[in-house]
């Protein structure tokens, strides 16, 4: 384990960045951009701890996970061992961060108190993506090319099955609302249904408007899904209850993680492109409210508290960045 002692001040404060149109007001201003640990290459996803104001995320391209403390703005620790480190995902009451290693084809289970490697669990051969469903207590994993979701007991950090898909898995999220899985395939176009306790896909809805559908964020309260096609750079708002696509909205090209954030009803979707695109919530439509373009900002993570945006950047004149932004109007 190597230990960050501190991070330097803030470089950026109060920028805005661009707007949906050059009369509008910015989307997005930055609060701070502050240096992180490792080299200047890839990261991917991203996990905020509610419970303790932990984020932990995963620099790919280091073979590291970062822990930062978003309440005193510092990383807390930064983890070795988990080799081409994709999916990250914390489990507050299991005090348990699951990361999936696509470097040795397995998921690599953290104590949140010691910081400690208790448990790999494997072999999946393309890890990705990560959900807990805590009434069955276990975590569903996306194994990309494999064209399956792995299912690993909590309990025993045991691989128990591998659910065929039929297509290459996207992100797999877990929807409290209902207690079920949702998975998105790439071709055919589809996000998949699975009963967490019997590990079976229960339904398949088909997602017209999307190519190759990967990334997905969740609004329970609207009981809807909001899915990024990464061939065409469409995202789609699903309803959960019908399994119909609403609307579908243009984002920047190759879309890859999306976060929500309900408060503001605020959607993030960023891109391998380097485009993140805002969009407000009315309902259950959207509205384009900004898009922003910054080099590497593909992975990014909205706190329901504060209403902070994160995004892991990797290289900001030679060196890997934490920015912090807050949508306008925001303290």
């Amino acid at each position: 384990m190597k230990r960050a002692v501190g991070i330097l001040a803030a470089l950026s404060f109060g920028v805005p960045i661009l707007a949906a149109s050059p009369d509008a007001p910015a989307a997005l201003r930055i609060v701070a951009d502050l240096p992180l640990p490792g080299g200047a290459v890839r990261f991917d996803y991203q996990s905020l701890d509610a419970t303790t104001g932990r984020l932990y995320i995963s620099h790919m391209n280091a073979d590291q996970l970062i822990v930062f403390d978003t309440k005193e703005h510092r990383v807390v620790a930064n983890l070795d061992g988990f080799r081409r480190v994709r999916g990250v995902w914390a489990v507050p009451e299991l005090k348990r961060v699951y990361a999936a290693a696509r470097g040795s084809h397995e998921v690599v289970v953290v104590d949140t108190q010691t910081l400690k490697i208790v448990a790999r669990v494997g072999p999946i051969q393309d890890p990705d993506g990560l959900a807990y469903a805590p009434a069955a207590d276990r975590v569903f994993v996306s194994d990309e090319n494999t064209k399956a979701d792995a299912v690993i007991d909590a309990k025993r950090n045991a691989l128990v099955k591998s659910i065929p898909l039929g297509g290459e898995a996207g992100n797999t999220v877990y929807d409290g609302q209902a207690d079920r899985i949702l998975v998105a395939i790439a071709d055919p176009a589809e996000l998949a249904v699975i009963d967490p306790r019997k590990a079976e896909i229960t339904a398949r809805h088909s997602l017209p408007g999307l190519k190759e559908p990967h990334g997905i964020a969740l609004d329970p309260a609207h009981h809807l899904a909001f899915v990024a096609g990464q061939a065409n750079h469409t995202l789609a708002v699903v309803d959960l209850d019908s399994g119909q696509v609403l609307e579908t909205h243009p984002v920047g090209e190759d879309p890859d993680v999306l976060a929500f954030d309900p408060g503001p009803g605020l959607l993030y979707v960023a891109a391998e492109s380097g485009v993140l695109t805002i969009f407000e919530q009315h309902g259950t439509r959207l509205a384009p409210r900004g898009e922003l373009r910054i080099p590497h900002a593909h992975t990014v993570c909205a706190d329901p508290t504060t209403h902070l945006v994160y995004l892991p950047l990797e290289d900001v004149g030679g060196r890997p960045v934490l920015r912090i932004m807050a949508p306008s109007g925001a303290k």
